[in-house]
């Protein structure tokens, strides 16, 4: 399986993949986008690198001082297929250095290399989506290839999941810029959100063998492609969300919203009846594209695991009527459901998790104190209660740029002393921060989305996992970075959270103790 799926990914990756130039681009209804600029787009992209060196640094460093608290994640028994590539080398030239970035594979990690290395053997591995282990096979045996016969193929294939994972988390940072710009139209903010993201509490995952990173890349990509015009870009993003995570399948809410938008227009101020039709089959079928790869996977789960067995030996999921393998995995072998976690031994988990989900409440309160006619009536009334004549979810409403009263402001700023243009900074700022009606209304469905990710983390999953299940989630930056320019206070506490689980993560998880 891997192997054919290995170019199928392979060439979807290489035809998603942005060339990250300013172009313009012609949104769905046939108006021509605004070309913008993104001015600290290097910073971000220095500090993405700079911050994954740091988590590189800090694993060495709890390496050498700490002992692990588990040492059997570099045993790797024989696969149990025959056709699988086991390649167990025995006579690597640097049996240590492999036997070193063996070792640092810990967690959910042993589990992807497995994969990676000998495919889906047991139930219990189809609970880890294919995308990262596809990805992973690949580079070992093409670009990686050379250093095999160095370090042994196992230790090739954890090098090369740090480096999908790594790269991965460096355009993830750029597409959160960019997206952040188009919908927030500040580049202050932008620019601390971003910042904020590369030193994210949950950093210790985007830079492990986990599927944080590949996740992050995709929904982002897809959401900045979704508002930039290039719907059918953005398809393909969610898509592949949805083979890194199995909440990936969430991304196509926001095709269900930018929908009933289209169909709004349509029926309502185009006076196109007969479109609607058109409109919600396309919707329908790029919600189905999002589904899709999702329920691939489970279909051929259920081949391998279902189909030639005897009746006495059928596993319960395979007779149900929708067979969902992946639910089934996460209940019996994980103990994930509602409320399953509600136990007063799981409270330090929950004291684990409360500062994000914390956060998480309190951008929700915001976006909805803001704008509440725009929030509840997801984006048709503006803060007014107009009715709105065009919609966040369409590409042509995306706010631009006033770009006569920017020349004129770079114009003059030529003119102003340093400290006038610090003083205009910090007004442009403050009124971009007290202005919360200003706010695309696309705020809304990523708020709506980080809203039932969040109550999906605090009820039925393990609820110290919400540290980097919500990690994604741009809104979660836009309201730290907005309150952290507005004062000191919110900068510290974040800045100090963000500090502390960066330290605390590389501590423990590098060591194989519980952390998220």
């Amino acid at each position: 399986m891997l192997k054919s799926l290995s170019k199928v990914v392979g060439s979807l990756l290489y035809a998603a993949l942005p060339s990250l130039q300013l172009i313009m681009r012609r949104g769905s209804s046939g108006n021509i986008m605004i070309r913008r600029s993104y001015p600290h787009q290097s910073f971000v992209i220095r500090c993405a690198i700079a911050s994954r060196i740091l988590l590189l640094v800090l694993i060495l460093l709890w390496r050498n001082l700490v002992s692990s608290y588990d040492t059997s994640s570099p045993l790797n028994p024989e696969c149990l297929s025959s056709n699988s590539e086991s390649r167990q080398e025995w006579n690597v030239l640097l049996p240590r250095l492999g036997s070193a970035v063996e070792d640092s594979v810990v967690w959910d990690g042993v589990y992807f290399v497995r994969i990676a290395q000998c495919g889906y053997e047991y139930e219990q591995s189809y609970a880890f989506l294919p995308l990262l282990p596809v990805l992973m096979s690949i580079l070992s045996r093409t670009i990686f290839a050379p250093l095999v016969p160095l370090i042994g193929f196992r230790a090739v294939l954890s090098l090369a999941g740090y480096a999908v994972n790594n790269v991965a988390f460096v355009f993830a940072a750029v597409y959160l810029y960019r997206l952040s710009v188009l919908i927030l139209d500040n580049t202050q903010v932008a620019l601390t959100a971003s910042v904020l993201f590369c030193f994210n509490p949950a950093s210790i995952f985007y830079s492990s063998i986990y599927t944080e990173s590949l996740y992050s890349l995709s929904s982002l990509g897809g959401l900045y492609h979704l508002i930039s015009g290039a719907t059918n870009i953005s398809v393909l993003w969610f898509a592949l969300s949805a083979c890194a995570r199995s909440n990936g399948v969430l991304n196509a809410g926001y095709f269900c919203i930018q929908t009933m938008h289209r169909v709004y227009d349509v029926v309502f101020l185009q006076k196109r009846t007969c479109s609607a039709v058109q409109v919600i089959v396309l919707g329908v079928l790029r919600c189905f594209c999002t589904f899709a790869p999702f329920i691939a996977f489970q279909t051929y789960g259920y081949f391998n695991l279902c189909l030639g067995l005897p009746l006495d030996e059928v596993r319960p999921w395979c007779k149900a009527k929708i067979p969902l393998l992946y639910n089934y995995i996460q209940g019996r072998y994980w103990g994930v459901g509602f409320l399953t976690y509600f136990q007063f031994k799981q409270l330090p988990n929950f004291l684990l998790a409360s500062p994000i989900l914390s956060l998480s409440l309190c951008s929700i309160i915001h976006y909805m104190r803001s704008q509440p006619r725009m929030f509840f009536s997801l984006g048709f009334l503006s803060p007014d209660g107009q009715t709105r004549a065009r919609h966040a979810s369409d590409s042509s409403t995306i706010s631009s740029y006033k770009t006569q009263d920017k020349v004129g402001a770079s114009h003059r700023k030529k003119h102003m002393t340093e400290e006038d243009n610090d003083h205009s900074a910090s007004v442009e700022i403050n009124e971009a921060l007290d202005k919360g009606r200003r706010i695309s209304a696309f705020v809304v469905p990523c708020t709506l989305h980080m809203a039932f990710m969040a109550a999906t983390a605090f009820f039925v999953m393990h609820v110290q996992v919400a540290t980097r299940f919500l990690s994604s989630s741009p809104p979660l930056y836009w309201f730290a970075s907005s309150k952290m320019l507005a004062g000191k206070k919110w900068g510290k506490l974040v800045q100090g959270y963000c500090i502390a689980y960066i330290l605390l993560g590389s501590l423990l998880f590098s060591n194989f103790y519980p952390f998220t």
